[in-house]
C-alpha cells in the first residue's frame, strides 16, 4: 500500500494495540465513556431521540444482542449505534475536543459498544477501538480546519470517519481494509449548520448517521467493499469539497506520541460549548462582586469567530434545544441561577426575566480570543451595572478543560443528574453501571451496562 496521509492514519488505527496506549490515556478513555453514558441516558427525554428510536424499532428486529440504552431494548449493531449516538448528543453535555471542535464520544462509543456486545469482545478491545476512533476523528477535524466548521457540523463529518476507525478496529480490519472503510465513511459524511435557524432536529440525525454510517463502512470493508483511497486529501475528497484551509500534516500529527484523546474536554454546562467560556467568566464576576441579575445592565461576551458563526443565527430561541445555542439565554440562566443545566433550561429558558437578560447580552469578536481558538477557548466578558460600574471577567481554562477537568466524583454526579432528569435509570442502577465502567478494562466480555 502506497503511503500517504489517509493510508498512514488508517494503518495506525488498524494496528493500534492496547499495550501501545499509555495508562493515563486508558484511564481518560474510561472517564470519557462514563461521561458519554450519562449523556446518552439524558437523551431519553428528547423528542427527536424518541422519533429516531421509533424509526429504529420499525426498521430493525424485535430483539438483538446490542443495547439501546434509553429503552433497554436489544437490536442490531447498526440500530443500537444509531439510537445511542442520537441520544448522547441531545443534552449538549457530551465531550468536545477544542482543537478540532468535534464531539468524539457521541459517534465513537455507540459504534464500539454495539460491536463489542454483538461480538463478545473484551473491555480492552473496546477501549483500544475507542482510542483509535478518537485519534482519527480529532485529526480529521483538525485537518478540515476552521473554514469547514463555518458551514459543516464537524461531528457529523469527521465523526463518520471516526466511527469507521473505531468500528474497524473492533472488527480487526487490516490497514488496507481500514483505508477502504475511511473511503466509504468519507463519501457519506455530512452535517450542515443551517438547522440552527429553524430549531430543527438535525443535530441528532448528524450523530445518528455518523455512528451508523461509520459502522456500516467498516462492516462493508470487512466484506471486501472498496472505498476511495484518498477520501480525505484527494483532489475530489472531503477537504476539496468542504474546506479552504485544510492541512494534510494534521492528519498524521505525532501519531502514537501525541494522544489527542487526552486533550478532550468535558462539558459542564448543558449548552453549546461556544457559550461555556463566557458563562464561566460571567459567573466569576457575579461571585466576586455579588451581583444580582437586576443589577446588570449589559454584558459583552468577547468571543472567537466560531462562536459568532454558530450562535449568531439564534436571536429568538423557540425551543429548549435552540436556547442552548443562544449566548444571551445561557448567560441569563447563569445570572439568575448560577447554573445552566438541564433543569434550568427546561424550566426557565423562556422566562420573562431570562428573555429580558438575553436582550442585554451582545457578542463581540475579540482578536486575542480568536487568535487562541480553537486550541484554547478563552472566556472574557465585560459587565456593566445599572449604577455605572464596570467589571471584567476572564477564564483561560473553562470548567471541564483538561487543565480544569472534572474528577471522577464530579463525572458520577453529572451522570446521576442526567439520568435523574430523564428518568432513564435509578441511582442504584447508575452506581452499578459506574462500577462496571470504571473496571471495563478488566472485563473479558463487554455485557449490558444496564439490567
Amino acid at each position: 500500500m502506497q503511503e500517504h496521509p489517509s493510508a498512514t492514519l488508517a494503518h495506525f488505527a488498524a494496528t493500534l494495540r492496547f499495550e501501545d496506549i499509555p495508562e493515563a490515556v486508558v484511564r481518560r478513555a474510561e472517564d470519557l465513556m462514563l461521561d458519554w453514558f450519562g449523556s446518552t441516558l439524558a437523551g431519553k427525554a428528547g423528542r427527536p431521540v424518541q422519533i429516531i428510536e421509533a424509526f429504529a424499532r420499525q426498521m430493525g428486529p424485535a430483539d438483538g444482542p446490542c443495547e439501546v440504552l434509553i429503552s433497554r431494548a436489544g437490536t442490531t449493531p447498526l440500530f443500537a449505534a444509531m439510537v445511542n449516538a442520537a441520544s448522547s448528543h441531545w443534552a449538549e453535555q457530551d465531550d468536545v475536543h477544542n482543537g478540532s471542535v468535534f464531539h468524539p464520544a457521541a459517534v465513537v462509543f455507540p459504534a464500539v459498544l454495539a460491536l463489542a456486545q454483538a461480538n463478545g469482545a473484551s473491555g480492552r478491545e473496546l477501549l483500544t477501538a475507542a482510542v483509535a476512533g478518537y485519534e482519527v476523528g480529532i485529526r480529521v477535524g483538525e485537518f478540515l480546519g476552521r473554514s469547514h466548521y463555518r458551514i459543516f457540523h464537524t461531528t457529523g463529518t469527521a465523526g463518520t470517519v471516526a466511527a469507521a476507525a473505531a468500528a474497524g478496529r473492533m472488527l480487526k480490519l487490516t490497514p488496507e481494509q481500514m483505508l477502504d472503510a475511511f473511503g466509504s465513511a468519507g463519501t457519506q459524511a455530512a452535517g450542515l449548520w443551517e438547522f440552527l435557524r429553524d430549531a430543527a432536529d438535525s443535530k441528532q440525525l448528524h450523530t445518528a448517521k455518523a455512528a451508523s454510517d461509520g459502522l456500516m463502512a467498516a462492516c462493508l470493508a470487512q466484506a471486501g467493499f472498496t472505498g476511495a483511497k484518498r477520501i480525505l486529501e484527494g483532489k475530489q475528497g472531503m477537504a476539496a469539497g468542504m474546506s479552504t484551509d485544510a492541512d494534510a500534516a494534521r492528519l498524521t500529527d505525532r501519531l502514537g506520541q501525541r494522544w489527542a484523546l487526552a486533550e478532550t474536554s468535558f462539558k459542564f454546562h448543558a449548552s453549546c460549548r461556544h457559550t461555556h467560556p463566557a458563562a464561566d467568566a460571567l459567573l466569576q464576576v457575579i461571585n466576586e462582586h455579588h451581583l444580582r441579575p437586576e443589577q446588570i445592565a449589559r454584558v459583552t461576551a468577547h468571543v472567537h469567530q466560531g462562536a459568532i458563526d454558530v450562535l449568531g443565527p439564534v436571536t429568538n430561541p423557540q425551543t429548549v434545544h435552540q436556547a442552548k445555542f443562544s449566548m444571551g439565554t445561557v448567560l441569563g440562566l447563569i445570572a439568575q441561577f448560577h447554573a445552566a443545566g438541564m433543569k434550568e433550561f427546561n424550566d426557565a429558558f423562556d422566562y420573562i426575566a431570562i428573555r429580558a437578560f438575553r436582550d442585554r447580552v451582545t457578542m463581540r469578536l475579540d482578536q486575542e480570543v480568536d487568535n487562541a481558538y480553537p486550541l484554547r477557548w478563552i472566556g472574557k466578558v465585560t459587565v456593566e451595572t445599572v449604577d455605572g460600574q464596570r467589571f471584567e471577567g476572564r477564564v483561560d481554562e473553562p470548567k471541564g478543560d483538561p487543565a480544569n477537568t472534572l474528577s471522577r466524583e464530579e463525572l458520577e454526579s453529572k451522570a446521576l443528574r442526567l439520568a435523574e432528569f430523564s428518568g432513564a435509570a435509578s441511582s442504584d442502577e447508575m452506581r452499578a453501571a459506574f462500577e462496571r465502567l470504571w473496571h471495563i478494562a478488566r472485563a473479558d466480555v463487554v455485557g449490558r451496562l444496564l439490567p
